[in-house]
């Protein structure tokens, strides 16, 4: 989860388990996981339940195994370090609570304003046509994910704190799927499944094992950082987002709230070199708001640019990060300056933001006025030709800046 103009983490999959032999080709689309293990055994599993490995203990493959679980399969969810968190910016849509049954006292802040900086600092409010009950949830990722891969071992899932080293895939249909895995960094042991859900992150070992294809990964990065208590309450409920060569050439840089600090972070395709760079950047822009605060955390990690070619092959399905799923605006707006310019200008009209936040919220298709759209295009292609003269003045100055930082 960095915060991003995309889907939260918390994707999840659509099919319906039965020990039946669509069960040995299960999980055929990425989707929310239904399962219904009934009492008739299939022949082949030898009048025992479906067994399935969930490896993977994020947001995604703690609600596939708990679906799975109390479905009546017999699952297991491997996760190698449950303490550890991906660098996110945590910010969840408000139908996800509802959906996934998120509790109330997760939610670190209900941000109602948020801001968009573009590259020559011109700030735009965005969020003004929030109704009263809406709200953008922000969480800490250690903490919804160790919720729900608790909630999944009450269900019946049975949690292996293992690395996942590799998976041995069958050479006929019915054959089982080795799972081997190591305990305490020494012992090896290997688990025959039915099936196997890869929850396991964008270098996911499940998908090199299925051959699932590559995809590029960008590098997400954050620092947490606890700030006086008088800068605190700037954020209380603001998040702010910074568009701009010097904190990401095809991303966008944060800073969100947490319970008690800020993430400070950004993301980027380009190395790990540029991406401390990058960092020095979003935090040279923020510096007023959050000098005198403390760094408590700091966090990496590779996130999908794309969908991978292959998401399910044989008994196997990816999910999540492992799967892909960054779908990004940068083709458009990400490419320049200029383009950037044009975006916050774009994120100032209000029927554009009724329409970022209608389909955000409830992760539905916003139904849009045809007259409104025709106008928004215009207000589209008049801010990118304006925009043009502003992102020329701005590279020379982000070239003059990067100069100086290295």
């Amino acid at each position: 989860m960095a915060a991003q103009s995309q889907p939260h983490p918390l994707r999840s999959l659509t099919h319906t388990l039965k020990p039946s032999p669509a069960s040995l080709k299960l999980l055929r689309k990425p989707s929310t996981l239904i399962v219904a293990a009934k009492s008739n055994p299939h022949p082949n599993l030898g009048g025992r339940k479906l067994r399935v490995a969930v490896i993977g203990g994020g947001p995604a493959g703690s609600s596939a195994a708990e679906s799975l679980a109390r479905g009546g399969v017999e699952t297991f969810l491997f996760e190698r370090s449950p303490a550890a968190a991906k660098p996110c910016g945590g910010a969840i849509p408000l139908c996800m609570l509802d959906e996934f049954d998120i509790p109330s006292h997760l939610v670190d802040r209900k941000v109602t304003h948020m801001k968009i900086i573009s590259p020559s600092n011109l700030t735009v409010d965005f969020g003004k046509t929030l109704k009263p009950h809406e709200f953008i949830s922000m969480l800490r990722r250690e903490v919804l994910d160790s919720y729900l891969r608790s909630r999944a071992e009450s269900n019946g899932a049975v949690s292996i704190k293992a690395l996942v080293t590799s998976l041995e895939v069958p050479s006929s249909p019915h054959a089982p799927y080795l799972v081997h895995y190591t305990v305490d960094n020494s012992t090896q042991k290997p688990l025959a499944v039915d099936c196997v859900v890869g929850a396991d992150g964008a270098n996911s070992k499940v998908a090199k094992s299925i051959h699932a294809g590559n995809y590029a990964c960008a590098i997400a990065f954050q620092e947490r950082i606890r700030l006086p208590d008088h800068k605190m309450e700037y954020y209380n409920n603001l998040a702010e987002m910074y568009v701009g060569n010097d904190v990401s050439p095809d991303f966008y840089a944060w800073v969100f709230p947490k319970c008690d600090h800020v993430a400070v972070g950004t993301g980027t395709l380009r190395s790990k070199h540029d991406i401390k760079l990058l960092q020095s950047g979003i935090r040279a822009r923020v510096l007023p708001k959050i000098e005198g605060g403390k760094v408590i955390k700091v966090e990496a990690h590779p996130i999908p640019e794309h969908p991978r070619p292959i998401r399910v092959r044989g008994r196997v399905a990816l999910v999540g990060d492992a799967a892909g799923f960054l779908d990004l605006l940068q083709k458009v707006f990400y490419g320049s300056n200029a383009a950037r310019e044009a975006l916050v200008e774009l994120c100032g009209d209000e029927y554009v933001q009724r329409m970022t936040f209608e389909s955000y919220l409830y992760k539905k298709l916003a139904t849009g006025n045809p007259w409104e759209d025709l106008k928004m295009l215009s207000s589209t292609i008049g801010s990118l030709v304006r925009s043009n003269l502003v992102g020329r003045e701005m590279e020379v100055f982000n070239q003059s800046v990067l100069a100086k930082v290295r």
